[in-house]
């Protein structure tokens, strides 16, 4: 089953202190009394840099992660996991052939790992580049979780992006394959600007999230569709993965896996067709 968040909820679920529902989804576990590379979660971020973001976004998402990860609600609520630590990755993606890793794996366990893997995103150059491959994006996290040393007790991929997939193979044959592996993926659609048919838009962007991207155990979307709740989203996100939130009963779960998507979840590849022909 998954389910919708919208900023304003979720920011009450957050601060209101629910208590966490751990998602079933086990990684692979180390090798008995190999504590010291276990994790809580194993979270990669996948932020999207096509060119249909403006360059005052790319800056606030950068700097929004950077903010949330050294925030005293998410500290708190990493030491309210059993080890007190995550481990996580920070790439940027484009087109199906376009992801550039700007965080390798680095363990948070506290304010000073915090710090650091805050400084390292924020150091990097900001870039834009062509396409958006959402599916390329999860086809290229996905091996991260073999190369990273750590082992966590959850997988999850946390996807940004201000677009659908219009590049690669379809978004729901990545999909389903990261939920094959027990993976989550967790979506963080962009909408603070009018859809726009020259920059690719498409309306309902957080309905083709939710029927098309997001996948796993207890996987949720926060839309955000306020420049102004643009860090404040981010930041709320981040604390619910950490914590293994899901949803409260209250928030109207979206129906069934099975049934049809209201948003083809191949819009993005028939705008671009129509538009370019190819």
């Amino acid at each position: 089953m998954r389910w919708w968040v919208s900023i304003g909820i979720v920011l009450a679920v957050a601060t209101a202190g629910i208590a966490a529902v751990a998602a079933p989804n086990q990684a692979p576990q180390s090798a008995a009394g190999d504590d010291a590379k276990q994790v809580d979660v194993e979270l990669v971020l996948a932020v999207d840099v096509s060119y249909s973001m403006d360059v005052d976004e790319l800056a606030v998402q950068r700097e929004g992660y950077a903010q949330a990860l050294i925030s005293s609600e998410f500290l708190k609520t990493l030491k309210s996991g059993p080890t007190g630590r995550i481990a996580v990755t920070y790439f940027e993606w484009a087109a199906s052939s376009d992801q550039k890793i700007i965080l390798p794996w680095h363990i948070i366990d506290g304010p000073e790992s915090a710090d650091a893997v805050a400084a390292e995103i924020l150091k990097a150059p900001l870039r834009r580049a062509s396409r958006t491959s959402i599916s390329g994006a999860i086809n290229f996290a996905l091996p991260l979780f073999e190369q990273n040393p750590y082992h966590g007790l959850r997988r999850v991929i946390d996807i940004s992006g201000d677009g659908p997939n219009n590049n690669g193979e379809p978004v729901t044959i990545a999909r389903d394959a990261a939920v094959a592996k027990g993976v989550v993926i967790n979506g963080l659609p962009i909408m603070v600007k009018e859809p726009s048919y020259s920059m690719m838009d498409i309306e309902n962007l957080d309905y083709y999230y939710e029927d098309c991207v997001i996948g796993g155990a207890g996987a949720f979307v926060v839309s955000i569709k306020d420049r102004a709740k643009f860090k404040e989203a981010i930041h709320t996100k981040l604390v619910m993965e950490v914590a293994g939130h899901t949803p409260p009963a209250r928030i109207v779960p979206i129906a069934d896996e099975h049934r049809p998507a209201r948003v083809s979840c191949l819009i993005g590849e028939k705008v671009w067709q129509d538009r370019w022909g190819r």
